[in-house]
């Protein structure tokens, strides 16, 4: 398994153990040593799980450290760049797939389940299509495949729950209802992808899944917080006009200085989601289709607010997310 330090890849780690699943997670190792773990397996919740230290980018490090020559069922990924960016998409939502593919083939595993994302049906930003054009890849290895395509997480969505706790207006983009989604938790996607192991109907194809319910809008997204705080609601509106004119002015000073470069694209990750829905896309309408959206799982969003609220959860958030 690759990726199983993230969130979903914890959580679908202890769900495939659960499930009396031999596990192996390939881990990034300690800084100057590439024999050894920066954390142990209970402090990285992955306990159960056999944990090789293995530089996924390097393919000789993936044979000697990562498969050994063993025999596996299943190649599962939910390895993702941390950014974003250009650079960092490339090398990891692509070329470093490309390598696991690779050794994969070499070591004669037969299924191949990669965690993908439903943006991909869109693909105007790098990291999209870094993704999608390695799912091609995966597609013409002649491999078993099983590419998932989620839905919003809760945990980019739960960005505002201290600024409106604070008494801070909830943040939407236009009116708050330019884009929708169906919010997946990261146990009933990791159900989902466990499943996928003896399923045979989702072999060698493509899977878009959201969470349960209705679409949401941002701001319901709010109203409900609100709601929850027991507060009136208010909302703060930020033209997308705004949003343009960052990227712009930061594309422009990026000529000249890299690391703004960087920061434009963050910035268009941003309007990205701030103006595409995280739902199907009907390819005859151009229209994001919610009803064509599957659902999956039992835990909403809402019920997520609720255990941020109480402190029974922590949201750990990517480095790129919009708010």
């Amino acid at each position: 398994m690759l990726g199983g330090t993230g969130t979903i890849g914890r959580a679908t780690a202890r769900t495939l153990i659960g499930r009396g699943h031999d596990v192996v997670c390939l881990v990034r190792p300690a800084a100057g040593h590439a024999d050894r773990l920066s954390r142990s397996g209970d402090e990285l919740g992955l306990s159960g799980a056999e944990l090789r230290p293995c530089d996924v980018t390097d393919a000789a490090s993936l044979a000697c450290d990562g498969i050994r020559g063993e025999r596996f069922d299943v190649m599962l990924s939910c390895l993702a760049s941390r950014t974003g960016t250009p650079e960092d998409a490339w090398r990891i939502d692509h070329d470093a797939h490309v390598g696991v593919l690779g050794q994969a083939e070499a070591a004669g595993i037969a299924h191949v389940i990669l965690l993908s994302a439903i943006c991909v049906q869109k693909p105007i930003l790098a990291f999209q299509q870094a993704k999608l054009a390695f799912e091609r890849r995966l597609i013409a290895s002649g491999l078993d495949y099983t590419i998932v395509r989620p839905t919003a997480f809760f945990k980019s969505l739960s960005g505002q729950v201290e600024r409106v706790r604070r008494g801070k207006p909830f943040l939407v983009s236009g009116d708050g209802t330019l884009t929708a989604c169906k919010p997946i938790s990261d146990d009933d996607l990791a159900a989902y992808l466990a499943d996928c192991i003896g399923n045979p109907d989702r072999r060698n194809r493509i899977l878009p899944i959201g969470g349960p319910g209705e679409a949401i809008t941002p701001r319901t997204q709010g109203e409900r917080l609100f709601a929850l705080l027991g507060q009136p609601p208010r909302f703060t509106h930020v033209p997308v006009a705004l949003l343009d004119g960052i990227i712009l002015s930061l594309t422009t000073l990026g000529r000249f200085a890299p690391s703004l470069r960087a920061k434009a694209e963050l910035a268009r990750i941003g309007r990205y989601y701030a103006t595409e829905s995280m739902l199907v896309l009907n390819p005859e309408s151009a229209r994001y289709d919610a009803e064509a959206t599957p659902s999956t799982g039992s835990e909403t969003l809402f019920d997520y607010y609720e255990q941020l609220i109480r402190g029974e959860a922590t949201a750990e958030r990517g480095e790129h997310a919009v708010f």
